[in-house]
């Protein structure tokens, strides 16, 4: 994913603060905007579908219950992705699934796809042959080269590498999955994503200084952030070098200087 000579526009879960997140209507609005490119997060229904949703539990976003993972296609699919937008949303968003994503952002669009783990009562697991599904879609759309796969599990990254080694991946790094207070951390996770083969670093842009976005330049790395939604933390990222930044507001990106 190279955007040359600026910092790309991600739309983070298709612009999550403009419109329902992970939704169709999210990413139609996205496009709209003429993002560079849109971040989504792709689970597993019980019966194996892929669908684009965020979390694991299903109350925040929508008016069902419930673990996504325990959950069939055909309920996931009844619910309302919209329900509790804030301020409302005229209308109703059913939970896509990854190929009607793919169908809508191909040839406008790159697409960030975060590879999600699975999570019940605080235990983290992971979708059986989530990362082939993931595979099939792009090669069924001839995509993938339009792509960059993305994961705080980056195990799941090494596994879609090598089954394909010819799509981006690009390691998550947050303090959550490495030690961001042991010394010379940054130049670890290099080695890490190198290692794995991603040609990307995706962080978290409250770890970003000048220095730990120089290490990755000097190791040879991609570098994207997410999420900055503030004039001020995107001013900051594009000041580093970030390439390709992840938000949850892409108009206050757009219509600034700071995309250029």
């Amino acid at each position: 994913m190279q955007i040359a000579g600026q910092m790309a526009c991600v739309a983070h879960r298709g612009g999550a603060r403009l419109a329902p997140e992970n939704t169709l209507g999210a990413f139609r609005n996205a496009l709209a905007l003429e993002v560079d490119a849109v971040e989504l997060d792709v689970q597993m229904s019980r019966d194996g579908q892929l669908v684009v949703f965020h979390d694991n539990t299903l109350e925040r976003l929508t008016e069902g219950h419930g673990n996504l993972l325990d959950r069939d296609f055909a309920y996931l699919r009844s619910l309302n992705a919209a329900a509790h937008f804030p301020g409302g949303w005229s209308e109703r968003e059913q939970i896509p699934t990854l190929r009607e994503i793919l169908e809508l952002v191909k040839g406008h669009a790159r697409v960030l796809i975060e590879l999600k783990s699975s999570q019940r009562d605080g235990v983290y697991g992971r979708y059986p042959r989530m990362v082939p599904a993931v595979l099939e879609d792009l090669q069924i759309m001839k995509m993938l080269d339009q792509v960059l796969l993305i994961a705080f599990d980056w195990e799941l990254l090494a596994e879609a590498k090598q089954r394909q080694p010819e799509v981006e991946t690009g390691l998550i790094l947050s303090s959550e999955v490495w030690d961001v207070q042991a010394e010379g951390w940054v130049a670890g996770a290099c080695m890490r994503a190198r290692e794995l083969g991603s040609a990307w670093i995706d962080i978290d842009h409250r770890l970003l200084t000048p220095e730990s976005a120089q290490i990755i330049r000097q190791e040879g790395l991609h570098l994207a952030a997410w999420t900055a939604n503030t004039p001020e933390d995107i001013q900051h990222c594009q000041e580093v070098g970030v390439e390709a930044l992840a938000t949850d507001r892409p108009d206050l990106m757009l219509r600034s200087s700071m995309h250029v």
